[in-house]
């Protein structure tokens, strides 16, 4: 028996899914519904399958073209970057890294938080996350596809250094990478996490591969979605199984989200740059990743719930749970940054205290004004319910947080490597046009792999949300729409 062939009221939920937990996790009664609009069963199904079933609508066309418009620069950016070089862009002598690193760890900060509310909060029983897992697994991986672009294009010539970041048997010799290199601890972390957090989004994704599968009229569709699905019968002994590699894989990915950033912070930790030589940077980039994930995921998800009407299944209780995350990963945040002045000023290294007064007021203290207002500033509003439950309010602050936490990794670059310890290797930075369209672009790299997702694949995990539902009331309602 597929999923889509249960009877309405007698869905058979997964053991994971507590019954009477709230919007905001644990076993207390519920206070406000996770699915509103009064909806069966069947009308989950229904209203999550057809936007995979039916032509896309003008405004997913809209918004596609201008993503692709955006994806085509990218793509052609590379190629003259490729075939011209890297010197296109503005890196020189000291900023070496430039657009290339700042982007790197941007996306792979974004792709942090689904995997956080898919594992973490899977682990945690936080039911919250049921209508919002699925997207924000998806952009995980598109996140980290796009990330991995930066660091193969920064060597220079991908084609011959590319070869040199696994440890590959060769012939030529003893030689092998420096395992002993935090770069190389980035290749083996980022390869893990984006392999697991594919594996992890699949898995979830069978069940209602299955519901497409039986929905399908189209031979070739169905024939698709059937492969896919990898022979799901919705049985027990199915869902015993499903169980099982899920909350395996849960397992795996947890630590995966604490340990990928924590590496990627070891890039400038192990240093001896003024701004990056300090023992916060781990725990401070991960609230950073967390934060600026959250983020990400709101804005596409605000977007994504008025595109396809999905208001009933995403709705304002989980923007607002989404918000408080934010909320707290902002003071997490901020109170880093803080820190870090404080240990510049303790340290008595006047190198590490011109670092931080030449990131307020040095040449480029402009966009140390941006991190610290679109950061610390900015997020405080989000300690008012009306804020957090206005969606449209709610929209322009998560596009605050994630121009802010673009500029937080500009600073630790650029100005971090624009003044070290010896005035006579001073130099500057500033983005050309190839900068731009990299930065740019990668935006709508990452859009277009998104829409695309949300065309062909279902945006809400459906049997959760059904397993979240009182079984009763659906029940109820599915019995009056068929008397009707």
């Amino acid at each position: 028996m597929s999923i889509s062939a249960i009877p309405d009221g007698e869905l058979q939920g997964l053991p994971h899914i507590e019954k009477d937990a709230g919007p905001l996790g644990g076993t207390q009664a519920i206070r406000e519904p996770l699915v509103t609009g009064n909806k069966s069963y069947a009308d989950v199904s229904e209203d999550v399958s057809k936007h995979t079933e039916t032509f896309p609508t003008k405004l997913w066309w809209g918004a596609f073209g201008i993503s692709a418009l955006f994806a085509a620069l990218f793509v052609g950016s590379l190629g003259v970057a490729i075939g011209t070089g890297i010197g296109t862009t503005g890196i020189s002598h000291p900023v070496g890294w430039g657009v290339f690193i700042i982007n790197f760890v941007f996306w792979i900060g974004i792709g942090h938080a689904g995997t956080l509310i898919s594992a973490i909060l899977f682990l945690f029983r936080q039911n919250w996350r049921t209508a919002i897992n699925r997207s924000a697994e998806a952009m995980t991986i598109f996140a980290v596809l796009t990330a991995l672009v930066f660091p193969l294009m920064h060597t220079g010539r991908p084609w011959l250094a590319a070869y040199w970041l696994l440890p590959l048997p060769n012939g030529r010799g003893p030689l092998w990478v420096n395992f002993n290199s935090p770069l190389l601890w980035d290749v083996f972390a980022v390869s893990t996490y984006g392999t697991i957090s594919a594996v992890f989004w699949y898995i979830g994704l069978v069940p209602d591969l299955a519901t497409l599968r039986d929905r399908a009229k189209h031979p070739i569709r169905k024939k698709i979605y059937g492969i896919l699905a990898l022979g799901w019968t919705g049985g027990n002994r199915s869902w015993r199984h499903y169980e099982s590699a899920y909350l395996m894989l849960a397992g795996l990915a947890t630590p995966l989200v604490l340990s990928v950033h924590t590496i990627v912070s070891f890039d400038f930790a192990t240093s001896v740059i003024p701004g990056w030589h300090t023992t916060i940077f781990p725990p401070y980039f991960v609230g950073g990743a967390i934060f600026s994930g959250f983020a990400m995921v709101a804005t596409l998800l605000i977007i994504m719930r008025k595109v396809f009407n999905l208001e009933n299944y995403i709705t304002v209780n989980h923007l607002e749970a989404m918000a408080k995350v934010m909320l707290t990963t902002s003071m997490v945040v901020g109170s880093a940054y803080v820190i870090e002045f404080v240990i510049a000023y303790y340290s008595g290294v006047e190198g590490e205290r011109f670092h931080f007064a030449n990131r307020m007021f040095g040449p480029y203290g402009w966009s140390g004004w941006i991190l610290y207002t679109c950061n610390m500033l900015v997020p405080q509003l989000l300690w008012f319910k009306s804020i957090r439950r206005n969606i449209a309010v709610l929209f322009v602050l998560t596009i605050f947080i994630n121009i802010g936490m673009w500029f937080e990794r500009y600073v630790i670059v650029v100005i971090s490597l624009q003044r070290d310890f010896l005035p006579s290797s001073w130099g500057g930075y500033g983005f050309k046009v190839m900068d731009w369209a990299l930065t740019i672009g990668s935006f709508g790299w990452f859009m277009t792999m998104f829409l695309l997702f949300c065309r062909i694949l279902p945006t809400i995990c459906m049997f959760e949300v059904k397993a979240v539902m009182d079984p009763d009331k659906a029940s109820r309602f599915a019995q009056q729409k068929g008397g009707q």
